[in-house]
């Protein structure tokens, strides 16, 4: 559809949903029930057309489309519940279910393109194989732009795109596991504090913090990291048709974006206009983008934020202690 005649058809919807609702309310709240007062029937006429004209709004964006390139945004931590990151930044990213979620939202509507849009340190792996295999099954051109930062769990995901952009300055690549524990067990000691261990199975307690880290602990728990590592590096060495070894030998370096430019790291350098340009012609029209976001009620605002100020004030420390002792993480 025209974009233009789109956008008219939709400010004529909305623009219907608004007399409606003040018809409406006026007959409501205003008209009739004299007893209520002028005062209040007009203040109540005007809360009408204001839900009035929300919800024309929703219909009009869900009946007439105006945009054929969906953005989705992956920003902070990747992490399965939007959660804090490894480090006490107080920066809390977006769940990447969610993110999922807009990514099949947009296939499943008008989109015929999508830009993802990365800024993100990395995270947990899972959540960040998820975002990447959504953004393969997406159906239509797929291009990631890089914009601060796009390490780790984000350079995974934009290995699953079409086409990564990214800045100048951005800083890209990372590709690289990490396991982490902390070990406290000598402090322990000198506190009296003892470590019994009940558990079946030999290597379930490795890497608990009050348990001093055997060489034979440390090589299991390092075999992992490296399983990972070898997945990791084949998966972004097939999606951005590079060589397994040229891969590895960045060993888990990040590079601005001009030199990671050079070795193939990035398609292409450019700002938002240039990717826009890119996809007007991948879709041969212009492009119009739209960005898909997941709903945030009260509540969540209200908790994420306090989730902020919690963990910069300290509140994530006992999370290292956990007996379960070991996170890996892109």
């Amino acid at each position: 559809m025209n974009t233009r005649k789109a956008t008219v058809e939709r400010l004529l919807i909305v623009a219907l949903g608004a007399v409606a609702a003040a018809a409406v309310g006026w007959w409501l709240f205003y008209d009739v029930p004299d007893s209520l007062g002028e005062l209040l029937g007009v203040v109540l006429v005007v809360v009408t057309v204001a839900v009035g004209v929300r919800v024309a709004s929703r219909v009009a964006a869900s009946r007439v489309s105006a945009h054929n390139v969906a953005e989705v945004a992956v920003e902070g931590p990747i992490s399965r519940g939007g959660g804090r990151g490894p480090l006490p930044t107080g920066n809390v990213g977006t769940p990447a279910d969610d993110i999922v979620d807009q990514i099949e939202r947009a296939d499943d509507g008008d989109a015929e393109a999508l830009l993802l849009k990365l800024n993100t340190p990395g995270g947990e792996v899972v959540p960040s194989d998820d975002i990447r295999n959504a953004a393969i099954d997406f159906d239509g051109p797929t291009v990631a732009y890089a914009t601060d930062t796009c390490a780790s769990g984000g350079y995974w995901i934009a290995s699953g795109c079409d086409e990564l952009w990214a800045r100048e300055a951005s800083i890209v690549g990372s590709i690289g596991v990490i396991g982490s524990s902390v070990n406290v067990h000598e402090l322990a000691e000198q506190l009296g504090v003892s470590y019994e261990r009940f558990a079946a199975g030999k290597y379930k307690d490795a890497g608990v913090a009050l348990k001093e880290l055997s060489e034979d602990d440390r090589a299991y728990l390092q075999g992992i990291v490296d399983r990972l590592y070898d997945h990791f590096v084949e998966r972004v060495a097939e999606g951005r048709g590079m060589d397994v070894e040229t891969i590895r030998e960045t060993e888990a370096r990040v590079y601005v974006g001009t030199d990671a430019h050079g070795l193939g790291l990035v398609d292409e350098l450019g700002t938002r206009d240039d990717v826009e340009d890119r996809l007007s012609e991948l879709l041969d029209t212009d492009a119009v983008v739209q960005e898909f976001e997941p709903p945030r009620g009260l509540a969540v605002r209200l908790r994420r934020g306090a989730e902020r100020v919690a963990y910069a004030l300290g509140a994530g420390l006992s999370s290292h202690l956990d007996a379960d002792g070991v996170e890996f993480r892109f």
